[in-house]
C-alpha cells in the first residue's frame, strides 16, 4: 500500500473522530496516554518487556492536539516517545501494550517493541533510531503526495536535540525548494537526552531557524491541547492547500528522564514542580469545567473508566503469544540475483 493511500480501520477512525470533535474525549485520551505509559513502565519493571522505553509524561497535549488537527489519511513520521502519539492517532491500547511486550497481537507483530512502534493504518510511521532521519523521510512522503496529486500532508515530529543535526537543515531546505506539503513539528521539551536546550542551541525560539529557508514558523504553548490543535491545524491547512512547509515549535516539558534508566538528576531544583502546576491534563480539565463542557464528576468518571480499560487491555496483550522464530525475517528483502 502506498503511503499516499492510507486506509485507517474503523476502530481507529472512531477514536480519531472523537478526539477531533469532542473536548471531553481529548481529555480522556490524554488521561489514557498518561495511564498507558505508567503501565508500560510496569511491564518493563516486572521484566515482561525487554530493552528500554521512552515515555512522554507531560507532553500529552502535543499528541492529542496533533491527532485533532490532522486528517486520518495524513502521515506522521516519528522517532522517540511514540506511545502517546500512537494512542492519540487511533491505535488500540491492546496493540500498543502487546508491541511493548513482544506479542503477536502488537501493532507490528511484536517485533518492534517500545521504540519501533508503528501502525501504518493510522499514519504512524516510525523512522530509524538515528535522530533526525524522520525529517528527510517526511519530505519524501510529502514529495510523493505532491507528485501523485494526493491531499496527504506529512508531519515530521522531532525533539529539540534534532535541530542541531545536519539533516534538519537539509530537510527544511529541500522542503522549501520543492514547496512540498510537510509540517515540521519541533517538540521542545527542554532536554535532548540529558542536555538542556540552552546549553546546546544559541538562539531562541528554535523555530526562528526557519527564516533561513524563507519558511513560515510559529511557537505554540502546548500545555493547552486546544491551542495545539488550532496552531497545528493552521500549518496543516497551509500545506494541504499548496502553501508549502511550516516549522512549528511546541513548547512543553518532559516530566521523566530520557529513558526509564535516567533519574533526571540534572534538572534544576523546582523546575519539574513549576511545570507540573501547568500539567496539560489539569489545564484541559479546568477548561472543560469552567466552560460547562464537563463537571468534576464527569472528569473523575473518565479516570475510573480509563483505569478499567487499561487493565483489560493489559490482560489481553499479555495473553497474546510471542512471535514465531521466523518473524525475525519478516519485512527483510534481498535483491534478486
Amino acid at each position: 500500500m502506498a503511503i499516499t493511500d492510507l486506509e485507517p480501520n474503523q476502530e481507529a477512525l472512531a477514536r480519531r473522530e472523537a478526539v477531533r470533535t469532542n473536548g471531553l474525549e481529548r481529555y480522556r485520551r490524554m488521561v489514557e496516554i498518561r495511564a498507558a505509559e505508567a503501565k508500560i513502565r510496569e511491564f518493563h519493571s516486572a521484566g515482561q518487556a525487554w530493552g528500554t522505553t521512552h515515555c512522554a509524561d507531560g507532553q500529552e497535549a502535543v499528541a492529542v492536539g496533533l491527532a485533532a488537527a490532522a486528517k486520518p489519511t495524513d502521515s506522521i513520521w516519528i522517532a522517540h516517545r511514540v506511545h502517546g502519539l500512537g494512542l492519540a492517532l487511533g491505535c488500540s491500547l491492546e496493540s500498543v501494550f502487546a508491541e511493548n511486550l513482544g506479542r503477536q497481537n502488537g501493532s507490528v507483530g511484536g517485533i518492534g517493541g517500545s521504540f519501533h512502534l508503528t501502525e501504518i493504518s493510522v499514519g504512524l510511521i516510525h523512522s530509524f533510531t538515528i535522530i533526525g532521519t524522520q525529517l528527510a523521510q517526511a519530505v519524501g512522503g510529502a514529495y510523493a503526495a505532491q507528485v501523485q496529486g494526493s491531499e496527504m500532508v506529512a508531519i515530521a515530529q522531532f525533539g529539540d536535540g534534532a535541530v542541531n543535526i545536519g539533516v534538519f537543515h537539509e530537510a527544511l531546505n529541500l522542503a522549501k525548494i520543492w514547496n512540498v506539503p510537510v509540517v515540521f513539528l519541533l517538540e521542545n521539551n527542554h532536554y535532548a537526552e540529558f542536555t538542556r536546550v540552552d546549553r546546546m542551541t544559541p538562539i531562541e525560539p528554535l523555530a526562528s531557524r526557519a527564516e533561513a529557508y524563507d519558511m513560515p514558523w510559529s511557537v505554540l504553548d502546548v500545555q493547552d491541547v486546544n491551542d495545539v490543535r488550532d496552531g497545528l491545524g493552521e500549518a496543516i491547512d497551509r500545506a494541504r492547500s499548496g502553501g508549502g512547509p511550516t516549522l512549528v515549535e511546541a513548547i512543553t516539558y518532559r516530566y521523566l528522564g530520557h529513558s526509564r534508566s535516567d533519574p533526571a538528576a540534572y534538572r534544576p531544583a523546582q523546575e519539574l514542580e513549576a511545570w507540573a502546576e501547568r500539567d496539560p491534563i489539569l489545564v484541559n480539565g479546568r477548561h472543560l469545567v469552567a466552560t460547562g463542557m464537563a463537571t468534576e464528576g464527569e472528569l473523575a468518571r473518565v479516570t475510573e473508566e480509563v483505569d478499567s480499560t487499561i487493565e483489560a487491555a493489559a490482560e489481553a496483550a499479555l495473553a497474546g503469544p510471542p512471535p514465531e522464530l521466523g518473524a525475525m525475517f519478516a519485512n527483510v528483502w534481498a535483491p534478486d540475483r
